[in-house]
């Protein structure tokens, strides 16, 4: 593998305000293969500006390039093997490659290479957005005012109506995904990946929750709709001046079905002073600062904006925060496997379990 920086030439300011890591701390790839590759799909990379890896995130890798005298983005899957149907390029690559047309909030996608031997793995090119992204519980360089939660509150709200309200039809993806069964099939889905992680002998609070999701009745089928799948604070881009958005991040697991999984996706994400320890150690969003609305509120403000009905929320919510639950646990098992070297995956099989015991509380409806 050749390390980054292979251009030794003038170097291009990079876009002002983007969080760069340092060369040293990019995952290296081999760029002058993928150089090659591009070029010979007429995308040129400039002479002179290194590839450098964004920062943040916990899963797929992103590198800001210039190619024809753009700024774009290559994002490709983390080293390792992929849980089924997670970290889809090949997916989000069909998402952006149409809905940018008339969603403004989704940045295009140029090109898609299904190659594993150029760049390691699968990989995209989408245009770069310049934008504020808030990681984590902290607010900076917001300051932490009611003003500001209430206004990114609002914000997320808005926008995932907004992203709901698009015509499928109108930008080529009514055929994305399979919404008939959508409950379902990724109950299943979900207790099949906490089963394999557990190499079949999952915890008392996991058994106990797979056996809720697979006894609950399927949530009344709503008209079909975008999902993003993860949707969340830090997968959006915001005008750090207005708090709004400028696009939405992080679709290589977007599909088509019910409203309510976003929804309850969202809510997993968001903490509030009451909860347990483990949703302030989630730390994903920072809903604890002054001004948050309240899980509650929030539904309600989304029911208010799109007419949806929050009967059948509750499946969903145990749902998603059963996902949430397994997805650090497939984070804490690319620790054990040495997969990654970042200390934060170290005290994830415990919030795992921790977040396991929390979705009973939400199962036996003590809490929303």
């Amino acid at each position: 593998m050749v390390e980054i920086g292979f251009t030794p030439t003038v170097r291009r300011q990079y876009p002002e305000g983007v969080a760069l890591r340092s060369e040293l701390a990019s995952q290296a790839l081999d760029w002058p293969t993928i150089e090659r590759y591009l070029a010979g799909h007429r995308l040129q990379m400039d002479p002179g500006v290194a590839p450098r890896q964004l920062s943040g995130g916990l899963a797929n890798l992103n590198f800001l390039v210039r190619i024809n005298h753009n700024w774009m983005v290559l994002r490709r899957p983390p080293a390792g093997p992929l849980p089924p149907g997670a970290n889809d390029m090949q997916r989000e690559h069909r998402i952006l490659f149409r809905l940018w047309r008339t969603f403004a909030l989704a940045p295009r996608s140029h090109h898609f290479c299904s190659d594993a031997a150029i760049a390691g793995a699968p990989f995209l090119l989408i245009d770069y957005r310049a934008g504020l992204s808030l990681r984590g519980d902290s607010i900076q360089p917001l300051p932490a005012t009611e003003n500001t939660g209430h206004q990114l509150s609002n914000m997320l709200v808005e926008t995932l109506a907004q992203l709901h309200a698009v015509d499928l039809a109108s930008v080529g993806l009514e055929a994305l995904g399979h919404p008939q069964g959508f409950f379902r099939r990724n109950t299943l889905g979900w207790i099949k990946r906490a089963q394999l992680i557990a190499n079949g002998s999952l915890s008392c609070p996991a058994q106990t929750l797979a056996q809720w999701l697979t006894d609950v009745p399927d949530p009344a089928a709503g008209k079909p709709v975008l999902l993003h799948n993860d949707f969340k604070l830090d997968n959006i881009l915001i005008d750090p001046q207005t708090l709004q958005p400028r696009a939405i991040v992080d679709w290589d697991m977007g599909t088509q079905g019910d409203a309510l999984f976003d929804l309850a996706t969202l809510l997993s994400y968001w903490s509030e002073p009451d909860d347990p320890s483990c949703m302030h150690r989630l730390a994903q969003m920072p809903t604890l600062q002054p001004g948050f609305a309240n899980r509650e509120a929030v539904a309600n403000t989304y029911s208010a904006l799109t007419g949806r009905g929050l009967e059948d929320l509750k499946p969903y919510r145990v749902l998603t925060m059963f996902k949430l639950a397994v997805v650090f646990q497939q984070l804490h098992r690319r620790h054990l496997l040495g997969e990654t070297k970042d200390p934060r995956y170290a005290d994830f099989g415990q919030l795992a379990e921790d977040l396991f015991e929390f979705t009973l509380t939400i199962a036996n409806d003590k809490i929303l």
